[in-house]
């Protein structure tokens, strides 16, 4: 029910879930917010996070107090065997962007304090590594270490 001088399309997409999914967003905000980040058990800790929604694969690690996007966690994808250190930040969304998809390929290696921020969509290859405190907003190739802020390619493995 709409007040009659409301468009359709200018009500808040939150006034159109259900009251059920309302819940379970907050409750999911909070896993994945507050009780994930924080807990010292890493199998808990991936756990938490994939009961909330995130595609992680097999043999993954992800630090304490990252912050993995809740608001598009259905445009995050992390694969087998990636290493995510202590930190890292990751944004699908910011002001004046559409969500956009970020895909963590096998074997990369993230950094402490990495910052991924999506601009466009954004994928880190395979074996890719990027550096501890870099901000990665670019797609980054398969093998290649980047560095910096904004991160710039260091070397590439074969």
């Amino acid at each position: 029910m709409t007040h009659s001088g409301v468009k359709k399309e200018d009500i808040p997409y939150y006034w159109k879930r259900s009251i059920l999914t309302q819940i379970w967003h907050i409750i999911r905000k909070g896993i994945s917010q507050n009780i994930a980040p924080n807990c010292v058990l890493t199998p808990v800790r991936i756990g938490l996070y994939r009961l909330c929604g995130f595609k992680i694969g097999k043999g993954t690690f992800i630090g304490m107090k990252c912050y993995l996007d809740d608001l598009c966690l259905e445009k995050m994808e992390i694969g087998d065997n990636v290493t995510i250190s202590y930190g890292v930040y990751f944004s699908c969304h910011g002001p004046n962007q559409g969500h956009n998809r970020i895909v963590i390929k096998d074997g990369a290696y993230i950094g402490m304090r990495a910052c991924i921020t999506a601009r466009n969509d954004l994928v880190i290859g395979e074996n890719a590594v990027v550096g501890a405190m870099s901000f990665v907003n670019k797609s980054v190739e398969a093998g290649v270490t980047v560095v910096g802020v904004p991160a710039k390619q260091l070397k590439k493995t074969n």
